[in-house]
């Protein structure tokens, strides 16, 4: 198609999760033109492309995250977007801390834990972006995991009607409320390797779902994990900044409702 046209334009986001293939490729081949063309940028330089730096679906609390540690900071939310609020609660990041031993792909802990979060959430008014109100819902939740032996654990102990399902399967959708729920006790149970569970693009995908409130579930354990290569450090930084994030939400939000 190139080759046809004077000019070229490529539409994409790179640091969103690829498409699954079960080929593998030498070298950097695997990647994709917008990737190529990046380099070892995380977003695109203005001498090169247009960055579109608003999103029209995270809270500004939810997008500082994403934005500071996949997109350069240069991301920003639409207008309006500061209005999504869930009652008593309002907005942002949150972890949920669950202490499990031995879990590799599934914590009935964590849908445990999930569940009685859930309990305390329906039904608090959810204010939209245009002004909207209505009582939050089982729809209005999404449920992500890592892995498919977690998504079966989760909809045994959740509500028939909530959507609960892996990264890959929840790319392009969204909800008000999402729990990202990581499964594995500790670094060495991570089936599959840190760089599957601790994935930038994956991280980004799970918690950039969220409208309102974005929740963190996982093991403690998870943010103390043996890092060898640079790039394993990274990854494990972001999750560390994650839980940092979710910190400072949580002080904001004490002092707003007392």
């Amino acid at each position: 198609m190139g080759t046809a046209a004077e000019n070229l334009v490529l539409l994409g986001d790179p640091l969103q999760l690829a498409q699954v293939s079960q080929g593998v490729h030498p070298g950097e081949t695997g990647c994709s033109v917008l990737e190529h063309l990046l380099g070892e940028h995380a977003t695109i330089p203005p001498e090169r492309g247009l960055f579109l730096e608003h999103t029209r679906r995270m809270h500004p609390k939810v997008c500082a995250f994403v934005s500071e540690v996949v997109y350069d900071g240069r991301l920003e939310s639409a207008e309006g977007l500061e209005r999504q609020e869930l009652e008593d609660v309002g907005a942002g990041i949150r972890y949920l801390p669950v202490e499990h031993e031995g879990r590799s792909q599934s914590a009935p802990e964590e849908a445990e834990r999930i569940a009685a979060e859930l309990e305390a959430l329906r039904g608090r008014l959810y204010t939209a972006a245009d002004g909207r109100q209505w009582r939050l819902r089982d729809e209005d939740v999404m449920v992500v995991a890592p892995y498919n032996a977690h998504v079966r654990c989760l909809r045994q102990r959740l509500p028939a009607g909530l959507r609960v399902g892996t990264v890959d399967k929840f790319q392009g959708q969204e909800a008000p409320v999402v729990f990202y729920a990581t499964a594995s006790s500790s670094g060495e149970e991570i089936p599959r390797g840190l760089e599957f569970l601790f994935s930038r693009n994956r991280l980004n995908v799970a918690i950039s779902r969220a409208r309102c409130l974005a929740y963190l579930v996982g093991n403690p354990r998870l943010l103390d994990v043996r890092c060898r290569p640079v790039e394993q450090m990274r990854l494990a930084n972001a999750l560390c900044r994650l839980v940092e994030f979710a910190e400072e939400d949580a002080k904001t939000s004490l002092v707003r409702h007392t």
